[in-house]
């Protein structure tokens, strides 16, 4: 999830377990703990795209990770409250266990996927959320606003830290449970056309829970489609994608792009380019184009070769008319 959102995690979850103890300095010191397994983006500005793409969410998102740093933030922690120690080393060290370890828990809900069992290869991606969801964080952070204006002893403290934490566990719950049922829309729409697939999978469009969109893996194709909650019919439109794999061969066998195909698990679309050729990522979709398919995806990457060696570099996006995208998304959520 996005940075606030994990703050605002961490925040909460610091209050739960030293609250009483300590006041705004557990939620201080969970807000930081909260934004720690993120960390991995620093070495990933100093490597290239693959690699950084690859350790993302890899050994900080883990159990493993918690475990181990979580003694030594702890001990940390408590060397510089030690003119007044209001907790234990093992108080701080539970407090950053908690807030390490449910950053990941709450990430696995998205669609990158979380290498929570690391060193395993295995990523847990249920993709039930978009990774900025204001429905999940808003009600969230008004809970935690109010917990920071009330003393420690006041008992409506913990009433309003329990709140957050219940109201965004139930939003994030209701979240896998759309996905049941807008799975099953999907699936149903697919053998009603009849059309012969090997595997689709589904996710939410930015900024909600209630537009969803799948791709839909065809022989020579990929289908998207979106639904939302609020549409009358189930009749879908489908945009079809060719995937050219045609166009890969020249760059196969090369490490990077056999890394970079396992990344995107199979779901990706080739375009030949000006210098070389492109991969979109379709687990992260289309950027706009929510009633007519058209428009840029969200990930692609540039592939080319320059001097005998293979680059491979992460398109950049532009903001430029992001207003119109987020009217689009929003009439397309209102349903049709």
């Amino acid at each position: 999830m996005d940075s606030l959102t994990q703050i605002v995690l961490g925040g909460a979850i610091g209050e739960a377990v030293l609250g009483k103890k300590v006041g705004n300095k557990a939620v201080l010191w969970g807000a930081i703990g909260g934004t720690i397994p993120d960390l991995d983006t620093i070495p990933g500005l100093f490597i290239d795209t693959v690699s950084r793409l690859e350790i993302h969410r890899g050994f900080s998102h883990s159990i493993v990770f918690a475990i181990l740093f979580s003694p030594l933030f702890g001990f940390i922690i408590s060397k510089i409250h030690q003119k007044k120690p209001e907790a234990t080393w093992w108080g701080w060290t539970q407090l950053m266990f908690w807030a390490i370890f449910t950053h990941p828990l709450l990430d696995i809900f998205t669609t990158w996927g979380t290498q929570l069992f690391w060193p395993l290869e295995w990523r847990i991606a249920i993709q039930s959320v978009f990774v900025i969801d204001p429905m999940y964080t808003l009600p969230f952070l008004i809970c935690l606003i109010a917990v920071l204006f009330l003393k420690r002893s006041n008992p409506k403290r913990m009433k309003w830290n329990r709140v957050g934490l219940i109201v965004s566990s139930i939003y994030l719950t209701s979240t896998v449970g759309l996905k049941f049922y807008v799975d099953k829309v999907f699936e149903s729409s697919l053998e009603e056309g009849g059309y012969d697939y090997s595997r689709f999978d589904s996710r939410p469009t930015p900024l909600n829970a209630i537009l969803w969109t799948s791709n839909t893996e065809l022989e020579n194709s990929f289908l998207i489609t979106y639904y939302s909650v609020f549409d009358q019919g189930k009749t879908l439109t489908y945009f079809q994608f060719l995937k050219n794999e045609q166009l890969l061969n020249p760059y196969r066998n090369d490490p990077k792009v056999e890394r970079l195909i396992q990344l995107t698990k199979g779901f990706y679309t080739i375009e030949k380019t000006k210098d070389g050729i492109a991969m979109n990522d379709l687990r992260f979709g289309l950027s706009e184009g929510f009633d007519n398919g058209k428009g840029s995806f969200v990930f692609t990457y540039n592939i080319s070769k320059k001097n005998g060696e293979l680059l491979v570099e992460q398109k950049k996006q532009s903001l430029k008319g992001v207003e119109n995208v987020v009217a689009a998304l929003w009439g397309r959520i209102k349903g049709i």
